[in-house]
């Protein structure tokens, strides 16, 4: 997404721009697992913040909806904790009040209410001062809020993690699972997380779309879009090295031994990638690695099609654990969880729609990024798949596991994807209060070298990494400017199946 909406933005500005793609096709994260005829979403599942999408398609001269089929969706999300214990948040506030008023009682009502006023307030203070504008520190963070409303710099709560500030709205330990379960979708753990992410909340009330024919049909479009304004997109094209000459960026090399010269490289890599020597040992002086205490979350995954389940799922549906707490005390452990909490996105389901006979389903199981420490053994992994299992049917899942045919990733297969990082799938946690202002911004150690994706600057998310691509694209049309009138830009991004520390993981 970093790379995509960064090049869109370039061609849109008449840059002459290549974008450089190791995998077989764009989206990086954003990718279908086949299984037969069927193509399941195996990657990002939700679409929120559709109006950065609507002004980067505007700005390329066209229209999201000309290109992609989005369908918002009522119901957020559904939640269970055992069979016949369920919730439901919904885009409408009201019903979402009324549902945890029946869920849990009136005081828990309330406590929404506040919460979602205090979520919106973060999210209005940061939408400018941070999402949309270049990297802060805390003291130009404050300069953009405004000392004159310090009052709204402490809203954000930067000092307080997000499960102790969910404490003062929700007694009920459920209602503080649902909602920490948000600093989960920037690789973070509720427990350490600042109170700040409460804003992912109001971001999801505002909008949750599912997009037709699955999330990959929104990399084509943009893909396609690209070309359409005269830029190239090369996919198998694995960069070996960012070639350094002057301090400055000055060319790419691919694995082919094909060399491009470039006045901007758009690095969509994992900044880790880069400071680990995956694009060569002089680019690697760009930027410091990300200390392996520091790494994201990384995931169990599987992908599969199975008969229709008898839990009503909706689109998306998440199974909580019985002890959060504990569950990420195991993934801080570096094992995964003995009872994880299990995400499920039925992608052949709307709101309440009726399966059909054979459905679509991916699970997601947070898990640490220990890719790099040894591959979980079969015997681990079909552990993990048990956990599932028996989460699932304590709610009332009942699936036909055996008569299904499953794709699995393990962290060690995501280190394999994206090498450098030991299966972290957002970069650097954004734990404490200083966690969000030690991700990597646009701009780095080398000229004309630049950053984009989910592991920067603004943060992690499909439409957060599509912010970055267009804040490294404004940053280098700003740089390019004051050189020369016009420059090429290289974008290189996506997935390495290389290990070695020289090999390139975009």
């Amino acid at each position: 997404m970093g790379g995509l909406a960064c090049a869109l933005d370039l061609a849109a500005q008449g840059a002459p721009v290549v974008t450089l793609e190791a995998a077989a096709a764009p989206g990086g994260k954003m990718h279908e697992t086949r299984i037969g005829d069927a193509a399941i979403d195996s990657g990002p599942t939700v679409l929120t913040m559709r109006w950065v999408f609507d002004a980067l398609f505007a700005d390329a001269g066209a229209t999201l909806d000309a290109h992609v089929r989005l369908t918002p969706l009522a119901i957020l999300a559904r939640h269970a904790w055992r069979a016949g214990e369920q919730l439901d948040l919904h885009a409408d506030v009201r019903r979402s009040e009324d549902a945890i008023g029946a869920f849990a009682g009136a005081a828990a009502a309330r406590g929404f209410r506040g919460f979602c006023a205090e979520a919106r307030r973060v999210h209005d203070v940061l939408e400018g001062a941070f999402l949309t504008a270049p990297k802060p520190n805390p003291v130009t963070l404050a300069g953009r809020i405004g000392l004159h409303r310090m009052h709204d710099l402490f809203a954000i709560r930067p000092f307080e993690t997000l499960w102790g500030a969910l404490g003062r709205h929700f007694e009920d330990v459920r209602l503080r699972q649902l909602f920490g379960r948000y600093a989960t979708y920037c690789g973070a753990s509720p427990l350490q997380a600042p109170a700040t992410l409460m804003l992912i909340a109001d971001v999801e009330q505002r909008g949750v779309w599912a997009v037709d024919g699955g999330m990959q049909r929104l990399a084509e479009a943009m893909a396609a879009r690209v070309v359409a304004l005269g830029g190239d997109i090369r996919c198998g094209a694995e960069v070996a090295e960012i070639e350094i000459a002057g301090g400055a960026a000055t060319a790419v090399r691919l694995r082919s031994g094909e060399r491009i010269a470039a006045r901007a490289v758009v690095c969509n890599a994992d900044p880790n990638a880069l400071a680990c020597g995956g694009f060569g040992r002089a680019a690697s002086r760009a930027i410091r690695a990300t200390p392996m205490q520091a790494r994201s979350l990384s995931a169990f995954t599987l992908a599969m099609t199975a008969r229709r389940a008898d839990f009503p799922l909706t689109r998306h549906t998440v199974f909580f654990s019985r002890d959060y707490p504990r569950e990420f005390a195991d993934i801080a452990a570096g094992r995964a969880p003995s009872e994880p909490t299990v995400y499920v996105c039925a992608q052949d389901r709307g709101d309440d729609a009726a399966a059909p006979p054979s459905e679509r389903l991916f699970f997601i199981v947070n898990a640490p990024p220990s890719g790099d420490r040894g591959a979980l053994t079969d015997a681990e992994a079909s552990e993990c798949e048990s956990a599932i299992k028996t989460k699932l049917e304590a709610c009332g899942v009942h699936l036909d596991w055996g008569g299904a045919e499953m794709r699995r990733t393990t962290p060690a297969m995501f280190h394999r994807r994206f090498a450098h990082t030991g299966g972290a799938l957002y970069g650097r946690a954004p734990h404490g209060w200083a966690g969000t202002f030690l991700r990597p911004g646009t701009r780095t150690a080398i000229a004309n070298l630049y950053l984009a994706g989910g592991a920067t600057h603004p943060g992690a998310g499909v439409p957060m990494a599509a912010l970055s691509g267009r804040l490294a694209a404004a940053a280098a049309l700003r740089d390019l400017a004051s050189t020369r009138r016009s420059s090429a830009a290289a974008t290189p991004g996506g997935m390495s199946t290389r290990r070695a520390m020289t090999d390139a993981s975009a």
